[in-house]
């Protein structure tokens, strides 16, 4: 089979441990054994608020591609750049990857909103085809964005079959976390609420990259003070992938309260690893995790997420239940292979 190049724009180092990353990085990985061939691109790690100097290097890397050489664009960086996207669709197959709406991260203002979702509008009103890791995302462009559901395709994240860890169920239990120190996963909520719960035996791993909000993660490190945590709750920051199936493997009970998901792959990566999970039914988190293997809340509902902790730190045999139930929840995910080949297959439509 003939090597079919191609480009995959980032917005600075793929290497960043984030899921939006890690997604990028497995498909790059998935699309090369099917004999594609991937240039990355940095286009410069400010996005999506970079400055002049980051915009004007960003749209001379891209207008450098070869003419007719397809383009996939991770989101963070094209929704920020409509004029070059408007550009490349003239000379280039342009695919655009959104894992969720730039408007939609968490602590936003009015006018930053707007003007993101503007422009990640007209961005995706250039691209002739969209990648999204979720249906709620699908959605979301069709209603929101004006984006033709015909140029909408959805390439889930992909599942590894992981072999069953034999957990011990002596002493606390083991409470994981996953997802960026950002206000949009909520760990807020999940301190308020477990600052509740002093009376129960647990200890809390928070994994995430701690430089994406500063402010964010120097306000959670004072929750933990303020609520006496700090011998219950670890804040590890960014770990290498063998860590973090380690710490998978480790743990008795996921939660992660997130206010929006665009999929959710630390919920898909706790089922594989057969956890029963505790999440929020915002955004895809509710078709990610599905009835039978967890507790799902409102986000911001602190009581209620305090309230089904309790209920599952407390119950050794629903968590147990519940973990099969994640099991075989993770059975029917799609595998990589399977998600590659559904990107594989816009990148010949773009093409």
């Amino acid at each position: 089979m003939v090597s079919r190049p191609f480009v995959f724009a980032v917005p600075g180092d793929l290497a960043t441990p984030t899921g939006g990353y890690a997604y990028d990085r497995r498909m790059i990985t998935e699309l090369e054994r099917l004999q594609w061939v991937a240039e990355i691109l940095d286009l410069g790690g400010e996005f999506p608020r970079p400055s002049a100097a980051c915009r004007a290097a960003a749209q001379a890397k891209l207008a450098a591609v070869p003419a007719g050489r397809p383009i996939v664009v991770d989101g963070l960086a094209l929704g920020v750049l409509p004029e070059a996207a408007a550009s490349m669709a003239t000379t280039h197959p342009l695919i655009a990857l959104v894992h969720h709406p730039l408007a939609l991260e968490t602590g936003l203002s009015r006018a930053e909103a707007d003007l993101f979702r503007l422009s990640e509008r007209a961005a995706l009103a250039a691209a002739h085809q969209v990648v999204v890791t979720g249906k709620a995302t699908a959605r979301l462009l069709a209603a929101d964005y004006g984006v033709p559901p015909e140029r909408i395709t959805v390439a889930v994240p992909g599942i590894d079959t992981v072999a069953a860890a034999a957990r011990q169920h002596d002493g606390p239990v083991v409470l994981l976390s996953v997802g960026a120190l950002v206000p949009r996963k909520g760990y807020d909520v999940l301190l308020s609420a477990l600052a509740t719960l002093a009376d129960l035996p647990w200890r809390l791993t928070i994994v995430g990259a701690r430089d994406r909000d500063p402010a964010t993660a120097a306000n959670l490190e004072a929750m933990i003070a303020a609520h006496g945590l700090a011998e219950r709750v670890t804040l590890v920051g960014a770990v290498a992938e063998e860590r973090l199936a380690e710490l998978y493997g480790e743990a008795d009970l996921f939660v992660l309260a997130s206010r929006f998901e665009g999929y959710g792959m630390a919920f898909a990566e706790a089922l594989a690893h057969g956890l029963p999970v505790i999440g929020t039914i915002a955004g895809a988190v509710p078709e990610t995790v599905p009835a039978g293997t967890g507790i799902l809340v409102p986000p911001d509902d602190t009581v209620a997420l305090a309230q089904a902790l309790r209920r599952l730190i407390d119950n050794h045999e629903e968590r147990r239940v519940l973990a099969a139930g994640a099991r075989r929840a993770a059975a029917l995910l799609p595998s990589w292979a399977h998600s590659a080949q559904i990107f594989s297959h816009v990148l010949e439509r773009a093409a």
